[in-house]
């Protein structure tokens, strides 16, 4: 399980006003994605609408989608673009793992939400942002990094809730500026040799698993034997066997079998149709206790393992069943390989070259207030649909026509 979490009481984490430094990292932004991420660059499209909102003097929240760690630092090409360095709302753990990173994340204009409970500061701080409208927000809707490109997953509805109590007070200040939300849309191409790059990576996870390279298979064909022979495993260490059936129902099973009995013991049986919500309401029933330390270490280490069973859950969530059809691009690929590796070391080796292209997308008007009696927030569902549109328009960019992997 990565160092996701915390352990220690939540102290909010603001970050840095002025524009000084912002600017002054600028120059090494390129230099950091390349080495970090192996995003060798980034094409922007539509900065003319975020452009429009700012000069007509709107909050404006900036809502991407979300399927690698690095598109916080993509997304930032915005606000340099647009000459607003953005502000960007980040997980408290990644301000957790060295007094440097937080020096870093501080300056480049980013602070602190704790997932993990209600963190009134930090949606305080976010509708400041807003209201203020000296730099735009940045807000992923999905939550957490899914690694699946080509789709968007569940959207928490924070962040329509802290747009509109933006609203709110910009109306009642009499002001004539708006709230609004532009769906950004980040598709990433890689761009190398994907069968040199994927075939390297899988010889050591079958070796992991004490396999031969199982090189006499095509590149996706190798694939999905690894990821059966995974999935098998976790279902043998829970189950006592593997599990026979559809993927999508042996991955339900194996969730609702690890966050069931939690569900029953700590929230009453409740639980919510989406897993994301699922681990994050068992997280925040889990915590309290293990943060304040009143625990002896029996009860702490039952509780980290439970936790580690909420973690293996919601990444098994993002395994999406007939992501490889009807037939895989080499994004696809590429991210399931890495979420192997994520899911078997904790870290992922760097695969590039990738190319990074960010569309923005048009201004959605955040009301002050909504009609009680429609399900859906029309803001939420407008995002969701505007992301997806945008998603599937960008294919098309790219350079290489996908065909059939290299084998």
């Amino acid at each position: 399980m990565q160092n996701i979490i915390i352990d220690q009481p939540y102290e909010f984490v603001p970050p840095c006003r002025g524009v000084f430094w912002p600017n002054a990292l600028r120059p090494l932004l390129p230099v950091y994605l390349r080495r970090a991420h192996g995003i060798e660059t980034v094409e922007l499209i539509g900065t003319e609408r975020l452009r429009k909102s700012v000069e007509a003097g709107h909050g404006i929240m900036i809502a991407p989608n979300h399927c690698r760690p690095s598109d916080p630092m993509v997304v930032a090409h915005l606000g340099y673009a647009i000459g607003r360095p953005v502000h960007i709302m980040a997980s408290w753990h990644l301000f957790k793992q060295s007094a440097f990173q937080t020096w870093l994340l501080r300056r480049a204009g980013a602070f602190s939400v704790y997932r993990e409970g209600l963190d009134r500061e930090a949606l305080k701080f976010a509708v400041q942002i807003l209201v203020e409208a000296k730099r735009p927000l940045v807000l992923f809707p999905e939550g957490v990094v899914s690694r699946t490109n080509d789709q968007v997953n569940h959207l928490m509805d924070g962040s329509v809730f802290i747009a509109r109590n933006a609203a709110k007070q910009r109306a009642a200040d009499g002001g004539s500026g708006k709230v609004v939300v532009h769906p950004v849309a980040i598709r990433y191409f890689y761009e190398g040799d994907l069968n040199n790059a994927l075939t390297i990576a899988l010889a050591k996870i079958e070796h992991r698993l004490s396999w031969r390279p199982q090189t006499h298979l095509g590149l996706t064909e190798r694939i999905v034997k690894v990821g059966e022979a995974l999935l098998a495993l976790k279902e043998i260490e829970y189950f006592g066997m593997p599990k026979a059936g559809e993927l999508r129902q042996r991955l339900t099973a194996l969730i609702d079998h690890l966050l069931g009995p939690l569900e029953v013991e700590w929230l009453k049986g409740k639980r919510d149709d989406n897993v994301v919500t699922r681990v994050k309401n068992l997280r925040f029933a889990l915590l309290p206790d293990l943060v304040a330390g009143d625990l002896d270490e029996a009860e702490r280490s039952r509780r980290w393992l439970q936790l580690a069973d909420i973690y293996l859950a919601q990444q098994l969530y993002f395994y999406p069943p007939g992501y490889f059809s009807p037939q895989p691009t080499p994004e696809r690929l590429l991210e399931t390989v890495e979420r192997f590796e994520e899911d078997l070391t904790d870290q992922t080796p760097v695969h590039g070259p990738l190319r990074a292209v960010v569309e923005v997308g048009e201004a959605i008007e955040v009301q002050p207030t909504r009609e009680r009696w429609v399900e859906t927030d029309p803001v939420m569902a407008r995002i969701r649909t505007d992301l997806e549109t945008m998603l599937a328009g960008l294919v098309a960019r790219r350079r290489v026509p996908p065909g059939e992997p290299r084998t």
